[in-house]
């Protein structure tokens, strides 16, 4: 492949890992494992990655003051942007909560045109549009009868909003200074510091499922979304934010279609609307 092409394979193998993983992480939570202690899974399933980049660049890890605080920066942005939203899932809807934060391109592009002067076409504008609105009825989820508890999950949303947005301007603006590798490897070590927290916000007063249902099939799940996001490193060395972004935010097409399959659920309108937008922001896009 062209290496002018070389961001469109990676972001399309970032949107069918996470998609796959976004489908099947359920089944392990649902049996008994907790989404937090999920998290420290995919932070030990990033180490085999960050090892295998490593060794792609013959163990040439960039290490000034400058590469150390842009890959922890992104890590840091990414995963604790994810124990943020594991909280506010605790204490607000669900059906709010996705389609705002689904919307996260939005200010990656706006950061990405002010900031690194990246341009598109209209042909590509339009792309982006859609994608983004595909996204969002993609996220929609039905009301349901839960009481929100005052409007600390609204912040708490909108701080996640801010973080993945930024997470995805600086990963591209890291790409420009230093390798990719180098970026993952740094995302791993953050993501690792932040173990801790989420050891502190799971509930051990319940049963835990450390068998095959539980922990052992978290593991490979969650390794679908360590090599995403390795993938997702590669495709901004190769691409703009301004569209790779909001393309990788359609992995939930995936997601949507393997879970339809698997509970057998005919789509609403609102879900149709989303898939149908999808398909045709990748046909624009991928042109």
């Amino acid at each position: 492949m062209h290496k002018s092409r070389l961001w469109l394979l990676y972001t399309a193998i970032n949107t069918v890992f996470v998609g796959v993983w976004g489908a099947f992480i359920e089944i392990p939570e649902k049996a008994g494992f907790p989404a937090t202690l999920g998290y420290i899974v995919w932070t030990l399933t990033m180490l085999p990655c960050a090892i295998a980049a490593l060794w792609i660049v013959k163990w040439q890890l960039e290490h000034t003051p400058r590469d150390i605080f842009l890959g922890s920066m992104v890590g840091l942005l990414g995963a604790g942007g994810q124990l943020i939203l594991f909280q506010a899932l605790r204490i607000g809807p669900a059906y709010i909560l996705f389609p705002l934060i689904a919307l996260f391109p939005l200010l990656t592009i706006l950061l990405s045109v002010v900031f690194l002067g990246e341009t598109c076409s209209r042909r590509q504008w339009l792309g982006i549009g859609v994608a983004l609105l595909a996204a969002f009825f993609l996220a929609f989820q039905p009301g349901q009868n839960k009481q929100a508890q005052g409007y600390t999950w609204l912040i708490m949303a909108m701080l996640v909003f801010v973080m993945w947005a930024t997470q995805g301007f600086v990963m591209k603006f890291a790409n420009s200074r230093m390798k990719a590798e180098s970026i993952f490897f740094y995302m791993t070590v953050s993501s690792l510091l932040l173990v801790p927290a989420a050891i502190g916000m799971t509930n051990f007063s319940g049963a835990i499922n450390w068998g095959w249902k539980g922990f052992g099939l978290a593991v490979p799940i969650h390794l679908l979304n360590a090599i995403g996001a390795l993938m997702l490193v590669y495709a901004l060395r190769y691409g703009k934010a301004i569209i790779v972004i909001p393309l990788t935010s359609l992995s939930s097409v995936i997601t949507v279609i393997l879970s339809l399959i698997i509970y057998g659920v005919v789509p609403d309108a609102v879900l149709t609307a989303g898939l149908l937008l999808a398909a045709v922001a990748i046909f624009i896009l991928s042109e």
